[in-house]
């Protein structure tokens, strides 16, 4: 088994391929939800969506959110009655929210949430919230502090970032099921996904890193240059202190990588790295990175 640690974007780009070339159910995939947010009432989970709307096959894959096709019938009568969804919620991708959030609220773990909304949806890869203690990351700005998805949506992360951080009421724990994955997998992909806001809450969930120690490990970069391939990386490294590049990026991560992975473009040298086309941009693509990585694998 391989377990991916994955945000929202660039990680599931290189899943769209390990699911064509690799068993599904020897796929186990850690998601980021220090993005979570409650909106109109209902819980939405937009990283552990896309990943479950990958692999159930429904995924919007020209925006990487929501389901193809979907209608937005609900969402402008709701901002047309004065409702602040900042956020474009289709219909169906609201009729999950609905769910989640009403089994949250009757007091169910967002771990059992997860596995449930999966088997509805015929889901074959173990998909795992990072963590079920409620976690988020926000940004400071010169007015204060604001929630990741405000920045990102809202702001279009056109506003001036001071750092980053993790809010929460209790310190976010690994789950036991998390820690199973990672005790029971060969190997350990850290995706390209942003290194601040996808990634690193995973690896800041209590119990993470220590199970890492003893795996093989590969991390990828998002970078080309001094440009992610997408999103706002390159903001968030900065405000936390990092180059954005894959230098910021290997030293983000802290020396987990036993192998590191920069794509074939990027000027920036990272001692001892492994170079592939990391440009996902259509399914034969991500068929052709899934391979690779699993070949470095495959070598260890």
């Amino acid at each position: 088994m391989i377990t991916f640690l994955s945000g929202g974007t660039g990680t599931p780009k290189l899943l769209r391929g390990m699911q064509k070339v690799m068993d599904r159910h020897e796929i186990a995939v850690i998601v980021n939800t220090a993005e979570d947010i409650w909106i109109s009432g209902n819980h939405l989970s937009p990283d552990i969506d896309t990943v479950m709307y990958l692999f159930s096959g429904i995924l919007n894959t020209d925006t990487w959110w929501g389901i193809r096709n979907d209608t937005f019938t609900t969402h402008d009568e709701a901002t047309r009655l004065g409702l602040d969804e900042f956020i474009a919620i289709g219909d169906r991708d609201r009729a999950v929210h609905i769910a989640r959030g009403g089994m949250l609220k009757n007091g169910i773990r967002l771990t059992n949430v997860t596995k449930v909304l999966c088997e509805r949806f015929g889901v074959r890869e173990t998909v795992l919230p990072m963590t079920d203690t409620e976690v988020t990351t926000q940004v400071v700005t010169d007015l204060g502090a604001i929630h990741f998805q405000e920045y990102w949506i809202r702001a279009k992360g056109k506003i001036d970032i001071r750092k980053v951080v993790r809010s929460f009421h209790e310190p976010p724990v690994a789950t036991e099921e998390v820690l199973s994955a990672i005790e029971a997998s060969d190997a350990v992909v850290i995706g390209p996904s942003n290194p601040i806001t996808s990634i690193g809450p995973i690896l800041a969930c209590d119990g993470l890193k220590p199970a890492l120690k003893d795996k093989f490990v590969v991390v990828v970069s998002p970078f080309i240059g001094h440009a992610p391939v997408s999103g706002p990386a390159g903001a968030l490294m900065e405000a936390a202190g990092y180059e954005p590049s894959a230098t910021g990026t290997f030293n983000c991560y802290g020396g987990i990588a036993d192998i590191f992975v920069q794509d074939i473009r990027d000027e920036v040298q990272v001692s001892h790295s492994v170079r592939f086309d990391t440009l996902m941009t259509d399914e034969d693509k991500s068929i052709a990175f899934a391979r690779n990585i699993l070949s470095l694998i495959d070598k260890r």
